[in-house]
């Protein structure tokens, strides 16, 4: 049986590392971590993981964390007192006995702990990257099994033999 493979975000981390998402938190926070959601929602659709998107709400007092699903994403907000990364590691140790783990961070020493417990790292950039790749393949695929307009032979035609055909039509 194929192993389960989970994505655990440092969701700060990404906001603040993505230029997209870091000028977005420069007007609301709230805001740019939706986004994150929305643009890991599209990336799980294609990849299959099992995404957990956690920030920091350490700060918060008498803060008790929440988690919740937004589609297929889990995101977490972390109790008083405790780190996006506390809970990434404590869940890497849990899930990495069953499961296949990434982890998305730039924090060097984040990345350390969580390769030494066995995950794989993903940095800021490299995650980026793939969001990007997978976004070309959905745009591909879109484009590829876009409907046919009304069906015409001239809708479905490349815009050399479209050019042709019109040039044909006029003489």
């Amino acid at each position: 049986m194929m192993k389960k493979t989970y994505l655990l975000v440092d969701g700060y981390n990404i906001i603040f590392a993505w230029n997209e998402l870091k000028e977005i938190s420069q007007n609301s926070l709230e805001e740019a971590r939706d986004r994150l959601v929305h643009i890991l929602s599209n990336y799980q659709g294609v990849k299959k993981y099992e995404i957990i998107v956690v920030f920091d709400a350490y700060k918060i007092t008498g803060g008790a964390g929440s988690v919740e699903k937004r589609g297929n994403i889990t995101v977490v907000f972390t109790k008083e007192a405790e780190t996006a990364d506390n809970y990434i590691e404590s869940t890497v140790g849990k899930l990495k006995r069953d499961s296949n783990v990434l982890v998305a961070t730039s924090d060097n020493l984040e990345q350390v702990i969580i390769m030494s417990k066995g995950a794989v790292r993903l940095s800021a950039s490299e995650l980026l990257l793939d969001v990007n790749k997978v976004n070309k393949t959905i745009e591909e695929k879109i484009k590829y099994n876009r409907p046919v307009k009304d069906n015409l032979l001239m809708d479905n035609l490349d815009e050399k033999t479209r050019a042709i055909l019109e040039k044909m039509r006029r003489e």
